[in-house]
């Protein structure tokens, strides 16, 4: 992953309502939910989350496909993976100690 595609990825998390959007369609998983489910769950006006899916989307994070009438929004967890790796590929400097809670966490969340 690049700098410019972090930063664009980082900049659509850095809100708190497309940061819970996007957590939403990771727990989903693959399947992901129809954009009118995640309006009712969450209870934000359809506008506002499709503000929020329009700027996540360019930025590599999540991916929607058309099913009859509705419009079904996944996590990109290629994407996700890449971001995280860009964030963690020079972590420790030669001290795994900083990094083993990463770790940890890393193996718990695996499906």
């Amino acid at each position: 992953m690049k700098l410019k595609a972090a930063i664009e990825s980082l900049s659509a998390l850095a809100h708190a309502g497309r940061l819970t959007v996007f957590k939403m369609l990771v727990k989903a998983g693959p399947a992901g939910m129809a954009a009118g489910e995640i309006a009712r769950r969450l209870d934000v006006p359809p506008n506002s989350l499709s503000t929020n899916l329009n700027i996540l989307s360019p930025a590599g994070l999540v991916g929607s496909v058309r099913k009859g009438r509705s419009i079904i929004y996944s996590a990109r967890y290629d994407h996700m993976t890449k971001l995280l790796g860009y964030l963690m590929e020079d972590c420790c400097n030669g001290s795994p100690e900083i990094c083993a809670p990463l770790v940890r966490i890393t193996r718990k969340a695996c499906c």
